[in-house]
């Protein structure tokens, strides 16, 4: 857990140290005053990552060159950011490191208004929802998103300047190839772990009718993924079949860069059928099926971050979530334009200065 925070140069933000507390951390005032900054800080200090943006710069005040975030946990060990326009140091124990290195220490999961495009939105922004995801638990995922990255922008270059017979793009495709195969395994596994969790919670906190499912559709358009031998050799069928197409078209039309992930709500395609209500109850039991399926793999409770919590639900439904986070005795920080009478630290924002209530 984390017990404090120090920022500068952050947005809107007024440089300050916070104490947090362990539970929940009400942060409230009128609009436009900072919460959402204040709680967006935290999930980069986390993460090393935003919520609301991918531009540096947007993050910095605009009146600095740089911004900090600085975290320490309970058990004493500190991560640090500083930002720049045009790249990011990140820090643990004051020893620069990697990105790669700094995700999945500490673990957080944010549920902001905007997540309703993880249903609505098209299936980039699930692919990366879903990368993130699974690479904070897993540490192998994450390299092997990162090698395919790499290797795909390589092959999508010989196929664009037609040297398909070149060796090295042998090389490169066997690696394509085999990259594919895990991934596509690793993806597969952790959508079925998911649903052992996103049913019954929906059930239990909005309709105990309805039934949730996540789908994972894969470009192989197999059900069964789990053998990566096997996978190897329908891909490598695949490629050889459509190299045509692919060199005809200058890219990788064929790969887990072309993957879906569809939620089905009684059944049916919530991006299509789901009414406004449901698509947000289904991101939430998501949000929250993912807070369960972590402490199962590594034995770790994530930070939970919502924003604005008073604009998804009602009263019942919102006492129903704050009842379901003081069970599971999970860090919470929730955004308000009203005092909730919740037990946990109470900060009032405004004007970008933190102020915590006494």
């Amino acid at each position: 857990m984390i017990k404090e925070i120090y920022f500068s140069g952050f947005r809107n933000l007024k440089d300050k140290r916070v104490k947090l507390s362990r539970g929940f951390n009400l942060i409230y005032g009128q609009n436009a005053q900072g919460k959402t900054s204040f709680m967006e800080a935290i999930y980069f200090a986390s993460t090393g990552r935003s919520f609301r943006t991918k531009k540096n710069n947007e993050m910095i005040k605009y009146t600095e060159n740089d911004a900090k975030v600085f975290v320490k946990l309970e058990n004493t060990t500190n991560y640090a950011i500083n930002l720049f326009k045009k790249e990011k140091k990140y820090y643990k124990n004051g020893d620069r490191i990697k990105y790669v290195d700094y995700i999945g220490d500490i673990l957080a999961i944010s549920f902001i208004p905007e997540d309703v495009e993880l249903v609505m939105g098209n299936p980039s922004i699930r692919r990366g929802f879903f990368n993130y995801e699974i690479s904070q638990i897993n540490k192998e995922y994450l390299h092997l998103i990162v090698d395919y990255e790499k290797i795909l922008k390589s092959r999508n270059r010989f196929l664009k300047e037609k040297k398909h017979k070149n060796e090295l793009y042998e090389i490169y495709n066997e690696k394509y190839i085999d990259l594919c195969s895990k991934i596509l395994k690793i993806r597969k596994e952790y959508v079925d772990e998911l649903n052992r969790y996103l049913d019954n919670n929906y059930k239990t906190l909005f309709n105990e009718e309805h039934s949730l499912k996540l789908t994972y559709e894969n470009f192989l358009n197999m059900e069964d993924v789990y053998d990566i031998d096997k996978n190897r050799e329908k891909i490598s069928e695949l490629l050889k079949n459509k190299e045509i197409y692919d060199i005809q078209l200058g890219y990788s039309n064929y790969g887990i860069h072309k993957d879906e992930y569809i939620f089905n709500l009684n059944g049916k395609n919530s991006r299509h059928y789901s009414s406004q209500g449901e698509k947000k109850s289904i991101v939430f039991i998501l949000k929250i099926s993912e807070v369960e399926l972590i402490e199962k793999k590594v034995n770790k409770k994530p930070v939970f971050l919502m924003d604005d919590i008073a604009s998804f639900f009602d009263n019942f439904r919102k006492n129903q979530i704050i009842h379901y986070f003081l069970e599971k005795e999970i860090q919470c920080f929730l955004t308000s334009t009203e005092d909730l009478k919740i037990v946990g630290k109470k900060f009032d924002v405004d004007g970008g200065m933190v102020n915590e209530e006494y």
